[in-house]
């Protein structure tokens, strides 16, 4: 499985971004995708996931409201659509891809990763 993330870049408090990944390796309308962040100095987190249909989706209380994650199975993309961002959600974001098609708890992360993008929020 490869993931490739990009999107990223300097965006004012209040601005509007969106990260996009593309994946190939296996048939994506197979599997959960969800988008993970690390901000400096701190953990891996779990940001949003997407079941393998796009109807059923998951968000990090941090962000509920304000990001939105989607996808398009017929261009093995998922996107994460940044609305209102603030300081703290500066990170580098990482698409991920699960082994199963139904949401599940991602404390622990998804099997697959690839190299992330970096998203720097200006005050």
């Amino acid at each position: 499985v490869q993931l490739q993330a990009s999107g990223g870049g300097l965006v004012q408090a209040g601005g509007s971004l969106r990260l996009s990944c593309v994946a190939s390796g296996r048939i994506f309308s197979s599997y959960v995708m969800g988008w993970f962040r690390q901000a400096p100095g701190k953990e891996r987190e779990f940001v949003a996931a997407i079941s393998w249909g796009g109807r059923n989706t998951n968000y990090a209380d941090s962000v509920k409201g304000r990001f939105t994650i989607s996808r398009d199975n017929s261009k093995n993309m998922m996107y994460l659509q940044m609305n209102s961002p603030r300081p703290e959600d500066t990170a580098v974001y990482y698409c991920a891809q699960d082994n199963g098609g139904s949401l599940r708890s991602y404390n622990s992360g998804m099997p697959y990763w690839g190299k992330g993008t970096l998203v720097t929020v200006s005050s």
